[in-house]
Formats: structure tokens, sequence, C-alpha cells
């Protein structure tokens, strides 16, 4: 009887732990909208390729995760052509889920004849303040001209 009784203790006490741990790393959702500046920049160096570009970026955004974003982007095509590819890197200052701080946002994008496909996660290590540890995937949405984000992440 008491075999059973410890048994059914580590049971109980593993389960709960078990929930503990899936409410502490449970993926949350941040959905809003933002507006972006984009400014062309000089490039310089062996990077001065015509069919490349940089740009300045400059967000503002709105919703449940309110801030600002800067960043740089290089890009290689584009609309002209039809095709094309960019890389970014962005850090967003602001207020998420009523916590404060800032991280930094990877860009990975293409696009062509048959649309657009865009990666955007949280760079590891990059969160300050009350949003240190965060990570995620931060998916842009692009329609009839306006931006919106539903921005997937966990906190510790």
């Amino acid at each position: 009887m008491t075999r059973h009784l410890v048994l059914a203790l580590a049971l109980v006490a593993t389960l709960a732990a078990g929930a503990a741990f899936a409410e502490e790393t449970a993926m949350h959702h941040a959905k809003g909208e933002f507006d972006v500046q984009v400014t062309p920049k000089e490039l310089d160096g062996p990077a001065a390729d015509p069919s490349f570009s940089r740009l300045a970026l400059a967000k503002t955004l709105r919703g449940d995760l309110e801030g600002t974003g800067a960043g740089q982007m290089l890009a290689a095509g584009g609309p002209d052509s039809g095709a094309g590819a960019y890389v970014a890197i962005e850090r967003i200052t602001g207020k998420l889920d009523g916590k404060e701080g800032s991280f930094a946002l990877m860009h990975n994008g293409t696009m062509d004849a048959s649309g657009y496909h865009l990666d955007v996660t949280v760079v590891p290590g990059s969160g300050t303040g009350e949003l240190q540890g965060i990570s995620g995937t931060f998916t842009i949405l692009i329609e009839g001209g306006k931006h919106s984000y539903d921005f997937a992440y966990q906190l510790p």
C-alpha cells in the first residue's frame, strides 16, 4: 500500500512539474500592424555592386507589441526584375505583454513570380530588459499595401 502511495505521489509531482513547464514555455502570440519607412543608403567596398541595394529600416509597431524598429537591409534584384532576395537585421524596442525591453530580428526573404517567402526570427541572446531570453518567429503579412504581424514568441 505504501509503495502505491509513493508511486501515486511521484506521478502527481511529475504531472504538476510537466504542467508548470508547459505553462512556462507556452507559445504566446502578439498581433498588430506596423508602418515601415525604407531609405536607400550607399553601398561601399566590395559590396558596391549595382545589382545590390542597401536600405535603412524604420518601423512603428502598434497592437500587442508597441514600439519602434530600426535596422539595415541588403537586397539583390527587386520588383523591376520580378525576382529578388533580401537579408536584414533590426532592433525592436518597446513593450510586449506589459514587459519592456528590446530584441533583434533577423530577416531572410525571397520573391519571384509565385510570390514571396519571408523568415523572420528573434536573434538568440538579443533580448534586453524584461524581454531577456525571448525567442520566436515574427510573421509579416502584407495585404492591400498594409503591413501587419503575428509574433509567436516565448519568454523564460
